[in-house]
């Protein structure tokens, strides 16, 4: 672990691992512990992983401001490790709402950007909508799953409008290409490494401006990589095709299979997808 003193005097903690050229990567939850992305399934053999635990999350410190935990008050923090690393540009990795932070580098800050990889990304900041409709349909392709029957009746009580806390653990192996003993530990290590505080501002008034974002990244030249999962109800794969198109150099990889953590599901297939794209 090593640190860095963000703008506003926060020290800020990264984890590095691997080697050759740095990878930037940004944890989703929101607010969650950069732990959880591991050495990505082995991309680590390709790059020297730079792992930010976010402001309150992690080995990084609580910020005195807690306004600073809104996604774009953030971006100053992933120039500042920019700056900390001594990078002219800087190759990105996010994950789900880690994408968010890093879609907004990226349109504040297109000049820094070499290479952009969004992991099953939220759609938050560009403004798709993903329907239930959308979830339904993807959702249904797990029917022959054992778990299906009750994770499928949660998420239509969900639907129709019951937001109780017991259905949303219930839906969680929807977010998952296969739902077993070791995703089951997974997802409660996950739970317990999160800041609710922070994530409950991350999203919060005035941090995202889709319409902006989308005039700046139809600007953006850096190559895009948006990998999705063909089983993933965050991310349905039409709606990131959608998402891919609002970028001028942008592919799209879609997992077989895969869910929200497309490294966990099938590394074989991620890691060499990705590093491929960041040769």
């Amino acid at each position: 672990m090593a640190t860095f003193i963000a703008s506003d005097g926060t020290r800020l903690a990264y984890h590095r691992s691997g080697s050759g050229a740095p990878l930037i990567c940004l944890p989703g939850g929101p607010m969650q512990a950069s732990a959880y992305l591991g050495n990505l399934g082995g991309l680590s053999a390709h790059r020297t992983l730079v792992r930010l635990d976010l402001r309150g999350t992690g080995d990084s410190a609580v910020p005195a401001d807690p306004e600073t935990y809104r996604c774009n008050r953030q971006v100053d923090d992933v120039e500042a490790l920019r700056h900390h690393l001594g990078l002219e540009r800087i190759d990105l990795l996010g994950h789900s709402a880690g994408g968010s932070l890093a879609l907004l580098y990226a349109a504040c800050h297109p000049d820094r950007v070499g290479r952009l990889v969004l992991v099953t990304p939220s759609t938050r900041p560009i403004g798709i909508e993903v329907t239930d409709e959308a979830r339904r349909e993807v959702a249904e392709l797990r029917r022959g799953e054992r778990w299906f029957p009750d994770a499928f009746a949660a998420f239509e009580r969900i639907w129709s409008g019951d937001f109780s806390s017991a259905n949303w653990p219930a839906i969680a192996p929807f977010s998952h290409g296969r739902w077993d003993e070791d995703r089951v530990a997974f997802v409660a290590r996950e739970a317990g490494e999160s800041n609710a505080d922070g994530a409950a501002v991350y999203y919060s008034a005035n941090a995202l401006d889709p319409d902006a974002a989308r005039a700046d990244l139809a600007r953006l030249s850096a190559p895009v990589l948006l990998v999705a999962g063909e089983y993933d109800v965050g991310l349905p794969p039409k709606c990131a095709a959608e998402y891919a198109g609002l970028f001028p150099a942008a592919e799209l990889a879609v997992q077989p299979g895969g869910g929200h953590f497309p490294w966990l599901d099938d590394p074989e297939w991620f890691v060499p997808a990705v590093a491929a794209f960041l040769r």
